[in-house]
Formats: C-alpha cells, structure tokens, sequence
C-alpha cells in the first residue's frame, strides 16, 4: 500500500494564492513546509508527496508550474529522489478540463533536477453528479467520454501517467452504474492511469452521504466500495 500526503488548501493560505498574492505567501513559504514532509519521508518508499489538493481560480497556470516546479526541486533535494510526486492543475484539478485549462501544457515542463519526469505524475480529480462536486446523493455523468478517454489519449501521445487521487458517489445504483464504468476503464488503461483512491473514509465526514469505507454502525463496506472500489470485482 502507499500513503498519499498532501497539503489540503486550494494552492491558498489565509486566502492568499500562492506566489500570485503581492508577496503575502510566497514560493519560499510552501518550500519551507515540503521541505521539511520531504525531510522526514525520505527514506519512505511507499509516501507519495501531492503537491497541493485542488487548486482553483489561479490568475496564471504558468506562474502556479514555476511554484509546482519549486516545491518538486525542493523534495528531490530532501533526498526524496525516488517517490512519486503528484502534480496538480488549475480548476480543482479535474480531469475534464486538465488539457483544455492549460495544466496538462504548463506542468509539462516541471522536471526533476536531474532534467529527468521520471515519478512526477498528474494528480486528477472527477466526480460523477451534476455538478462534479461529490456533493449529491445520485450519480449523472459518464466520464469516460467526456473526461478519461481525451485524456488518456492526450497522456499516451505526451508519454505522461496521471493518477486519480479523488472520486465517488452516493451508496446508490447509479453511482454503481457510473463509478464502475469509470474505474473499469482505469484499470484497463493501467498505462497512463496509475490507480485511484475514493472519497472519503471513516468516520471524516460521515454526514455526507458518499462515505465509502465504513456503514456508520457496522464496519461492513459499503455499497459502491463492494462494487466498484475495491479493485478485484471491476470487470
């Protein structure tokens, strides 16, 4: 199993944008704090460093990939040199519009410092209601189409893997339906998509209707875990 950490704040702190804020927090600011993750998770194989989680309205795509670039050159020289690194785009990271908003182009040229993208993969996100929140209890959208095909063709013709580090559903058949469509497609296009993880778990906001790990009172998995996320029952 790997461990995923990453800093949940939307590429902000107190609001402030990353490096697009007038100075309020700069580069310097998030290199310090992944420096030290870097630093103690070096020697851990299996910790997966995501860069940030969500990043949305960024004034500058390419601006935000020179402070992606930072945060890479600062774990890389933590003497984290083998982990794989989660990149991740402008509008939530979603993998609908990760080509057409400019993030797939702009974090194309993160590179190691050995010049190198060897583990430096893309961090998506999609869910399936109406709205690509997670949000609402039913299921609506076929994101094979609209969102995973264009994209694995865009990663195949560029030599790039992502990773889908968010997605889920309500505990209903049409998330059913939808949920294991989309990750049947993951998994037969293992090539470029390294895997995925479901949102949420536990008892993290168990008032939300598409927490996937644990029946409140019952420790039995539930619906669209049994179906679809738990790997070997996808066809």
């Amino acid at each position: 199993a790997y461990c995923i950490i990453d800093i949940h704040n939307y590429a902000r702190w107190n609001g402030n944008i990353i490096n697009q804020s007038g100075g309020a927090v700069t580069n310097a600011h998030f290199v310090s704090v992944w420096t030290q993750i870097a630093t103690k998770y070096a020697s851990q194989s299996r910790v997966v460093f995501g860069v940030m989680n969500e990043p949305h309205d960024v004034p500058d795509i390419n601006i935000w990939a020179a402070t992606v670039q930072a945060v890479v050159t600062a774990i890389r020289n933590a003497g984290a040199t083998s982990q794989m690194i989660l990149l991740p785009g402008n509008n939530w990271t979603s993998a609908q519009t990760f080509v057409s908003s400019g993030s797939a182009a702009a974090l194309s040229q993160v590179k190691n410092p050995d010049g190198s993208i060897k583990n430096l993969i893309f961090d998506v996100h999609k869910y399936l209601d109406v709205d690509n929140s997670g949000t609402h209890v039913e299921c609506t959208t076929d994101n094979i189409q609209s969102s995973f095909l264009p994209l694995a063709q865009w990663l195949r013709c560029n030599g790039r893997q992502a990773f889908l580090s968010e997605t889920g559903g309500g505990n209903v058949q049409s998330c059913v339906t939808y949920m294991c469509a989309q990750l049947s497609f993951i998994k037969h296009n293992s090539d470029v998509f390294l895997g995925y993880t479901g949102w949420s778990a536990g008892a993290f906001y168990a008032s939300w209707n598409y927490i996937l790990t644990e029946v409140p009172n019952g420790s039995q998995d539930t619906l669209l875990v049994s179906s679809c996320l738990y790997q070997q029952t996808l066809p």
